[in-house]
């Protein structure tokens, strides 16, 4: 016991701060987008709305290496966007943490974008409807109609975009690299230990990981669960 002791005072925890901080803020940028993104989709017409959901759901279905490949070449400082960045504003992408916050966000959008639109799509129109009926302008229809009724469906999509962000592994390597204390994520992590035949750190990590996602899963199903309350039970 106190030889585990020891080890878990020694680990350099840093990982879990930079995974928790990536995924935080991938999943407040990537809540905000997605349900702008999906609210505009929802009020575009047909071909535009496919054409617009095939290219924000396009992370979700490519590999991430080739999601980070794209923005490797995106942000690079032989690129004129990642030149203009770095001369104009100091700012550097490429092996930094805030390459890993946009790999992490890029990858994890498409889930709070798909969740926020189907949460859009069970609303009942006549809510909309009514809300009009005694004048209320748009935006106030949005917010005080739309986001309370789809309110579950958001948070759901909340939750499982921000267990993607934290998990995120390949566009994040080749974007922001593996720096130790800068940019080593969780999963950068195990798979540098095991690499390097470091099993027990590997198996720290890897229960880690697995709480994390099992406190992931039970949020889901709390919210899944307050939100068919009224369903019956058997």
């Amino acid at each position: 016991m106190d030889n585990i002791i020891g080890f878990l005072e020694y680990m350099d925890w840093s990982p879990l701060l930079i995974s928790l901080k990536t995924g935080v803020v991938a999943t407040a940028i990537s809540f905000f987008l997605g349900i702008f993104a999906a609210w505009r989709s929802m009020k575009a017409p047909t071909g535009k709305r496919a054409i617009a959901d095939g290219i924000l759901t396009l992370p979700m279905v490519l590999p991430p290496t080739v999601a980070g490949f794209f923005l490797l070449l995106l942000f690079s400082r032989r690129r004129p966007l990642g030149i203009f960045l770095y001369e104009k504003f100091s700012i550097k992408v490429v092996q930094s943490w805030l390459g890993c916050i946009i790999a992490a966000t890029v990858i994890a959008f498409p889930l709070m974008y798909r969740s926020a639109r189907a949460a859009f799509e069970q609303l009942d129109v006549n809510l909309i409807y009514a809300g009009r009926t005694l004048g209320m302008s748009e935006t106030r229809i949005f917010f005080q109609v739309v986001i309370p009724a789809a309110w579950p469906g958001i948070l759901s999509g909340t939750i499982l975009t921000f267990a993607r962000a934290l998990g995120e592994y390949g566009a994040t390597s080749m974007l922001a690299g593996n720096i130790p204390g800068k940019t080593g994520t969780i999963s950068q992590k195990i798979a540098m230990v095991i690499q390097d035949g470091d099993y027990q750190t590997a198996g720290v990590w890897t229960l880690l990981v697995i709480l994390i996602a099992f406190v992931i899963i039970l949020s889901m199903n709390l919210v899944s669960g307050k939100k068919g309350n009224q369903g019956k039970r058997w």
